[in-house]
């Protein structure tokens, strides 16, 4: 869990891997497109900015999430869209702001991983609310609230929560499990 130290060698490697792995796994997953969405695709790999958010902290989350995504969309799309790229950011910057409210040891207990889910939930809603609706107030290829909703928020919103509900906190058992192995051999 974060120390709130964002900016320190840990923090700046962890920006750099989480970004380098959310970019590599969305371009393997672009190719998931959703039926009848504009371009929303079914992407587990929001998890990772999550996951970073959550143990390193709410601006690793976000950067992670905000230049994967762009790196992942300039290689996918040839194009960059600052507002999904935001809210990208988002979905790993809520799930990091457990570091505020949980203690280091809740972290990594069944309190913490309920906490996990549920602000990955909240990042989800958020950050595809965000990039969503500010495609239709932007006017970028949306022209009805409706459509906002029905073709990008609702299928990006439902698959990224489900995904970092589920995902997520299985992640975080499994560094934590790792962490207190690795204690447990120096």
């Amino acid at each position: 869990m974060s120390e709130r130290r964002a900016l320190s060698t840990t923090g700046i490697v962890a920006m750099a891997i989480g970004t380098a792995l959310y970019a590599a796994f969305n371009v393997f997953f672009n190719i998931l497109q959703l039926p009848g969405t504009q371009l929303v695709t079914l992407r587990p790999s929001v998890v990772i900015p999550m996951f970073f958010g959550y143990i390193f902290g709410p601006l690793v989350g976000f950067v992670s999430g905000f230049l994967g995504n762009v790196i992942s969309d300039a290689i996918s799309w040839g194009g960059f869209w600052w507002n999904w790229d935001v809210g990208n950011g988002l979905l790993g910057l809520i799930p990091g702001l457990a570091s505020y409210f949980l203690s280091k040891d809740d972290a990594f207990k069944p309190r913490g991983y309920l906490t996990c889910a549920i602000l990955a939930v909240i990042g989800s809603i958020v950050g595809m609310g965000f990039a969503a609706y500010t495609d239709y107030l932007f006017g970028y290829g949306i022209s009805t609230m409706e459509e906002a909703t029905y073709a990008l928020f609702i299928p990006a919103a439902v698959t990224d929560a489900v995904n970092g509900a589920i995902i997520t906190p299985i992640l975080v058992v499994a560094y934590a499990s790792a962490a207190r192995g690795r204690a447990r051999r120096l």
